[in-house]
């Protein structure tokens, strides 16, 4: 876990995303380990207000409490992918797969992963994947964050002790992504912009 002051900060070059999305610092280097293995592109990072007054994602696409609102949550679409479930997805159906080897059981650290089987999301659509974290309200960064060892820079990163502080708590139940109708459209000039259509209520996103 990293107890590490968290920060909203735009995503870096290296992991394909749609300009201006942003998400917590403590999960960048999650996000670079995981770009360089699977053929990724983000579509929605945090979601909220910003410092200066600007507002950083998507309005009106997440669910409430959404982990969105923290900035530790993404939503995933294939890399020149055509919004369809076709071959450019088999990268996501794999990384989903890793990051959930089965239904409702994800793999640490996630807490939430929303693909096949999950209404609103999957092969073609998105994928959304949420870290594990404290109990923090809406727009509020959390006082800690559950992540993967990676190696940063050459050094790898120190395991952390695996229970939060006395007093601190992960919040219950699944925080996802989308709201219902909203779908993720590659535009004309390759980047991905959402586009309120008819859906499904997504379970717990």
């Amino acid at each position: 876990m990293v107890y590490a002051p968290g920060k909203i900060v735009p995503i870096p070059a290296a992991i394909p995303h749609e300009a201006g999305d942003m998400v917590d610092r403590r999960i960048v280097p999650d996000l670079r380990w995981i770009a360089k293995r699977y053929p990724i592109y983000v579509t929605d990072g945090y979601s909220g207000r910003l410092p200066n007054g600007e507002h950083a994602g998507c309005r009106g696409c997440h669910v409430k409490h959404s982990d969105h609102y923290n900035g530790l949550a993404v939503d995933i679409v294939a890399l020149n992918g055509s919004g369809r479930c076709d071959p450019a997805w088999r990268g996501i159906t794999r990384l989903a797969r890793w990051a959930e080897p089965a239904q409702n059981r994800p793999r640490s650290p996630f807490r939430w992963v929303g693909y096949n089987g999950d209404a609103g999301h999957g092969c073609g659509h998105h994928l959304h994947l949420s870290w594990e974290h404290a109990r923090a309200p809406m727009f509020t960064l959390a006082q800690w964050v559950e992540v993967f060892p990676v190696r940063n820079q050459g050094v790898a990163q120190q395991p952390q002790p695996s229970t939060p502080p006395a007093g601190v708590a992960p919040p219950a139940g699944p925080q996802g992504g989308s709201e219902p109708g909203v779908t993720y459209e590659r535009g004309p000039s390759g980047g991905v912009s959402t586009v309120q259509s008819g859906g499904v209520s997504p379970g717990g996103d």
